[in-house]
């Protein structure tokens, strides 16, 4: 049986879902929006990855236990340390930390992408294994009840698009840095932005098989037109620092 934090997961991922699709939608038909969507949307983010990180790095957020934690880690030195390395190997955490520095610093429609597409994924699956069955039952058949064909329908369609997504997810991460480095030089966002994102995306490489993916073909992509003859030798050189900077191995 869901518990009400579980609940309250799905609903912060339904409201990144809803804010997102509302503030990209008007961003890609050239509208204007109220970045209230934006930021909405990244509190609902906010909510799940919280919750999620919670419970996989065991914090507790109790008001009247703070003053036992402090005295505790003050008494520990060693255990603070353990955990900030555990929480930044983890990457809920990760992306809990992005989703504040987006929330926190001037809208960047395309960095909702990678969370919209997360909780579309997180919202379908709560919908089938939570709502449907209180909605729809199960039907009868010999050996016992069976779950309904929509949640079957559900599930082949969750599974079967989920790498894909996360392969689309990868190479839009990509493109996320791209846009904040630009925009860094275009001064559209602060030079803080392509740090932060560069060493999130340093860690979705070691930890994640779509990005290392995702960065090989761009990489072979981006060799082959620098590479060219004719192109100048700082261009080369430009890429041999990207490459040192962001992804040695």
């Amino acid at each position: 049986m869901a518990t009400s934090q579980h609940y309250l997961w799905a609903g912060g991922h339904l409201v990144l879902l809803v804010s997102a699709l509302r503030y990209i939608a008007a961003w890609v038909t050239l509208k204007s929006i109220s970045p209230w969507w934006y930021k909405m949307g990244l509190l609902g983010g906010l909510l799940s990855y919280a919750i999620v990180c919670q419970k996989s790095l065991g914090v507790r957020i109790q008001y009247y236990k703070v003053i036992q934690i402090h005295r505790h880690v003050k008494q520990n030195p060693n255990l603070s340390v353990q955990f900030i390395k555990r929480a930044l190997l983890d990457e809920n955490f990760q992306y809990l930390i992005v989703a504040f520095f987006w929330w926190s610093s001037s809208p960047v429609a395309i960095a909702l992408l990678p969370y919209m597409i997360f909780s579309l994924f997180h919202v379908l699956t709560f919908f089938r294994t939570t709502v449907m069955p209180r909605l729809l039952g199960s039907t009868s058949a010999v050996g016992g009840p069976q779950s309904h064909p929509l949640s079957k329908s559900l599930q082949v369609w969750v599974k079967s698009n989920y790498d894909p997504a996360m392969k689309l997810v990868a190479f839009i991460e990509l493109f996320i840095f791209v846009r904040v480095a630009f925009g860094a030089l275009t001064f559209h966002n602060s030079l803080l932005a392509p740090l932060v994102y560069g060493h999130f995306l340093r860690q979705r490489y070691y930890q994640s098989i779509f990005t290392r993916n995702a960065l090989s073909i761009t990489d072979e992509w981006v060799d082959t037109l620098v590479m060219r003859a004719g192109n100048p030798p700082t261009l080369v050189r430009a890429l041999e620092t990207v490459r040192g900077a962001f992804f040695v191995e």
